[in-house]
């Protein structure tokens, strides 16, 4: 009788096999092959698709991650895969990449990342970005970005140095004084000593002074900041405070936006995929309060066409409906 051990490493590398038939270009187009994948890669865990990863270089001596990266661009269903098998800092990376340097600099995309990460994700991050493209992240961004956006992104990065601080409740109330003084000391609002503490407090201390402002001063910091005072910086910091806040909320108003936009199947997917082990079911519920659609009826009007049924096209994204509600019934 076979161990476990030898069971789960025959599982694996039969795994491999579907996969290295799908995107080897000896089989593209095989609706079967890939209907297999779709099975498995929403059934496997994390640990199980690392060890597919594994399994795949021993079996064919190049990394799985690379061959998708070579054709994800151009290939929808190859960009699902690599979504789904990256390691969740070098997916980051690869979407903060992708926002700045694919065209079009989709600051949404960065926002999104930066201020819904905790300060110990953003440091992984940004260690990934390096390491994966010889590049800061920050000089990118300074690079690319423009506005008000730039200089809160950056403050933000800056305090992910911060990572290994604990929260300390004293301070946050006394930052929460000095939030208070920057805004309302005079005339206009002091927005360098707002960034400067933006990006000395970790995300955890962050969110701390949020609730001490609240405590104090009997509102959210982002209510003051829809004051004409404020102006558009202003308006760009709440977005960032508010995603930083509640994730949850930020990212069911991304998906909200972008139903109404050209953009959503990429929206739909990269939120469906890198929230799946952290908040999706809340970030659903929240959508749907909101909307009033299920995330799974999303999915189903932006990834099928309307069309004939039985074209190429069609059963291409009938096949990625598939896949990502596969992803959302494992919540």
């Amino acid at each position: 009788m076979e161990s476990r051990s030898t069971q789960a490493s025959k599982k694996y590398q039969l795994d491999c096999q579907y996969l290295n038939s799908c995107f080897s270009g000896n089989d593209p187009n095989n609706i079967i092959t890939k209907q297999k994948l779709v099975e498995l890669l929403t059934t496997r865990s994390q640990q199980e698709l690392k060890l597919i990863r594994q399994t795949y270089i021993t079996l064919y001596n190049k990394d799985l991650l690379h061959v998708l990266s070579g054709i994800r661009k151009n290939d929808a269903f190859a960009n699902l895969v690599h979504l789904r098998l990256s390691e969740p800092q070098d997916r980051d990376a690869d979407i903060v990449r992708d926002a700045l340097f694919g065209g079009r600099v989709n600051l949404n995309a960065v926002i999104e990342v930066v201020c819904t990460r905790s300060s110990s994700e953003l440091h992984s991050v940004k260690q990934a970005y390096r390491f994966r493209y010889n590049s800061d992240v920050e000089q990118d961004i300074t690079l690319k970005a423009e506005g008000g956006f730039k200089e809160i992104l950056l403050a933000v990065l800056k305090s992910s140095r911060k990572y290994g601080s604990k929260v300390d409740r004293s301070m946050a109330m006394c930052d929460a004084k000095t939030l208070y003084e920057a805004m309302e000391s005079g005339i206009f609002v002091d927005w360098k000593a707002v960034i400067s503490l933006m990006s000395e407090r970790n995300t955890g201390q962050l969110k701390a002074i949020l609730i001490s402002y609240k405590e104090l001063y009997g509102q959210e910091f982002s209510k003051f900041l829809k004051c004409n005072k404020c102006g558009k910086f202003g308006k760009e910091l709440r977005v960032v405070v508010r995603g930083m806040q509640y994730p949850e909320r930020f990212l069911a108003k991304q998906l909200n936006r972008a139903r109404q936009n050209s953009n959503a199947r990429e929206v739909v997917a990269r939120i469906i995929i890198s929230r799946l082990e952290v908040d999706i079911k809340n970030i659903s519920n929240v959508f749907a309060a909101k909307t009033r659609w299920s995330l799974g009826n999303l999915v189903r009007r932006e990834f099928n066409t309307s069309g004939s049924g039985n074209s190429h096209a069609s059963k291409a994204n009938a096949l990625l409906a598939e896949f990502l509600l596969g992803l959302l019934k494992r919540c």
